[in-house]
């Protein structure tokens, strides 16, 4: 019997793109005989996000909840999520509807012993490397900070400042009045909240 796999597909920002993913995966199933019947994608959303941020997550549960498929096939461990508890809460919910989990990068198929023990594993490693990435920028930030170095945007000149405050009180909009003193709308709005704020 042709089994019927589902495809999981995301990239954490807006600027990356699932194509490679979905091309590597399309081309494993045709290997393997394997039928693709749905394929789900999140694009810009990190795998730090709960089900409820995932759209394309979300509707790949509740497929395997009705069991539309008998394997679920997804690039690499950290494309599921970051969270090994998540990780090994969305093996569980595949294993108690009997779907297995094909992830490429790692050569993992849950369908095997092996498998589902190495599945646990990356997960760990997975949790690992992003606490890592979280020390690392925590240490960085009180480095610079130790070193005297403002954090945050850069504060705008004088004249910028000023040219801002002239647009707006002519009554110019926020993204002229950005474009016109060629400065950002966020700096825009920053100083329009702090005139109203003056102003009250």
């Amino acid at each position: 019997m042709t089994k019927r796999i589902a495809i999981y597909l995301r990239v954490s920002t807006a600027e990356q793109t699932v194509e490679n993913q979905r091309r590597e995966l399309q081309a494993v199933a045709k290997r393997h005989g394997w039928n693709i019947v749905a394929i789900y994608k999140d694009e810009g959303v990190s795998g730090t996000k709960g089900r409820d941020k995932r759209p394309g997550f979300d509707q790949l549960c509740h497929g395997v909840a009705r069991r539309e498929f008998d394997q679920v096939a997804a690039w690499s461990v950290d494309r599921l999520g970051r969270s090994l508890q998540g990780l090994v809460g969305f093996l569980a919910e595949l294993h108690a509807k009997g779907v297995d989990l094909y992830l490429h990068q790692q050569g993992i198929d849950t369908a095997t012993p092996a498998g589902k023990a190495m599945f646990q594993m990356m997960g760990v490693f997975s949790e690992f490397e992003r606490a890592m990435i979280v020390e690392r920028v925590k240490s960085g930030l009180a480095r610079a900070r130790s070193q005297g170095k403002r954090l945050g945007r850069p504060l705008l000149s004088g004249d910028r400042e000023r040219a801002v405050r002239r647009l707006l009180s002519n009554g110019t909009g926020i993204l002229k009045s950005a474009k016109t003193a060629g400065v950002g709308v966020s700096a825009v709005q920053r100083i329009k909240a702090a005139m109203v704020v003056a102003v009250g």
